[in-house]
């Protein structure tokens, strides 16, 4: 196994002669088992290439661009942009780190609901053309520091409407007259832009109508004279291949009777976890237990164990790598380390917390696993989308241990993916057996 080593900030581990994703985990935690048990984080580049062919392969009608803030670790951004995504910006230190690895300033979009005067500033500077605007207040910033920008209305939709409580976008009532401002104030409006969760039931009803909706803004802006030409639905791709077939079947028909190809409409989307969550492994430790007895009545009985909760507390929480369970989202369940569950043993409803002793800091609700020793790891996979290089912790940065195959490696070089930056340095990495 060798190191290949970039910058300081990372290394990346050609993984060679049948060497697997688990040695590297189990070397790196043989590694800290003889020092202070710090929390991990290995990443699989070859799963983004993977997971690249798979979008290409199904949905090759949507030109993706990645959203920097799902993961804005400079190895992601160098592969992704070398397979020639585009992406989305909220602010200045992500156009900065885009820029940087290369992307043409016309494949970048600075999106955010209520933009600093400094990133837009940043943005005329560096030639980033294309903004999102949902707002006369947006519009008139825009026209104000970057009077040569072509905008992407935010449109509002009822399935993310009715998943927060916070309204995101403009209403098709409102788009008439905010298009007539920006044609009043001299700003180029080039297309819309919208968002569909992922939690949403049921998606031909939900893109129906974003794209019916799209479809009359697109009208009024080539009623009033606009270029109308760029369409982006968004996000709301889980990582599975089952889901991002299901809308690819409910997109499809839509876009071929709205957004025909004739028409010229360029259609992107915003694939974030999709191509990140997969690629990325947390290792935790285990650092304190607690039992405690009371009844779980959905268990079934016949256990001795249906009166016995463990609570065990890990040295990373949700004010760290964790952070997203602050909103709302769940956390699945671990696989202990180097312990393969046998049909006999027996497993007890356990719940799993960060080190804080917070009661928000719950990391894990409830949970089936074996009995478990201080000093254990739990390994959490599909850890990619939580932006893991800006974590809420105030502990130091968690070490990311970046790693591909050597099939892969080669797959990526066939499909022009440049990291020539990462070989300037070799070096062994040696794993204790």
């Amino acid at each position: 196994m060798k190191g290949l080593a970039d910058k300081p900030s990372y290394i990346i581990e050609l993984l060679e002669g049948g060497v697997t994703l688990d040695d590297v985990v189990d070397g790196h935690i043989c590694e800290q088992t003889l020092v202070e048990k710090s929390a991990f984080v290995v990443g699989d580049l070859g799963a983004l290439m993977r997971q690249h062919a798979c979008w290409q392969s199904t949905v090759p009608q949507l030109q993706p661009y990645y959203p920097v803030k799902c993961n804005n670790s400079p190895a992601v951004t160098q592969v992704l942009a070398s397979l020639g995504l585009g992406f989305v910006c909220t602010n200045k230190a992500e156009m900065n780190l885009v820029l940087e690895h290369g992307v043409p300033p016309e494949h970048i979009i600075l999106s955010g609901v209520c933009k600093q005067l400094a990133h837009i500033k940043y943005a005329a500077k560096n030639n980033i053309q294309y903004l999102v605007c949902e707002n006369e207040a947006e519009l008139s910033k825009i026209s104000r520091l970057h009077p040569s920008a072509k905008l992407l209305l935010q449109l509002t939709t009822e399935a993310h409407a009715a998943e927060t409580s916070m309204t995101i976008g403009s209403s098709l009532k409102s788009c008439r007259h905010l298009l007539e401002a920006a044609k009043e104030q001299g700003i180029k409006v080039v297309g819309v832009t919208f968002h569909i969760p992922s939690s949403c039931e049921d998606l031909q009803q939900a893109y129906t109508h974003a794209l019916s909706d799209a479809r009359c803004v697109f009208d009024m802006g080539l009623d009033l004279g606009f270029n109308m030409n760029i369409l982006d639905i968004g996000g709301g791709f889980t990582g599975t291949e089952f889901q991002l077939k299901q809308v690819e079947s409910a997109v499809r028909p839509l876009l071929d009777a709205y957004f025909s190809p004739l028409s010229g409409v360029q259609v992107l989307a915003q694939p974030a976890s999709f191509y990140v969550a997969s690629a990325f492994s947390l290792a935790v430790n285990v650092i304190g237990k607690k039992v405690v007895t009371h009844c779980w009545d959905s268990l079934v009985q016949g256990e001795n164990n249906e009166d016995t909760e463990f609570l065990y507390y890990m040295n990373e929480g949700v004010y760290g790598p964790f952070s997203r369970k602050l909103v709302g989202n769940s956390i699945t369940a671990p696989s202990v380390h180097k312990r393969g569950l046998c049909a006999e043993e027996t497993v007890y409803p356990s719940s799993l917390w960060g080190p804080t002793l917070d009661d928000l800091d719950q990391v894990v609700d409830r949970c089936l696993l074996p009995q478990l020793s201080v000093g254990d790891w739990l390994l959490f996979s599909n850890m990619g989308a939580c932006s893991l290089e800006e974590s809420l912790s105030c502990s130091p940065q968690l070490p990311v241990y970046y790693t591909v195959s050597t099939s892969d490696w080669y797959e990526m070089q066939e499909a022009g993916v440049a990291l020539d930056s990462a070989m300037k340095n070799f070096s062994m990495v040696q794993y204790s057996a």
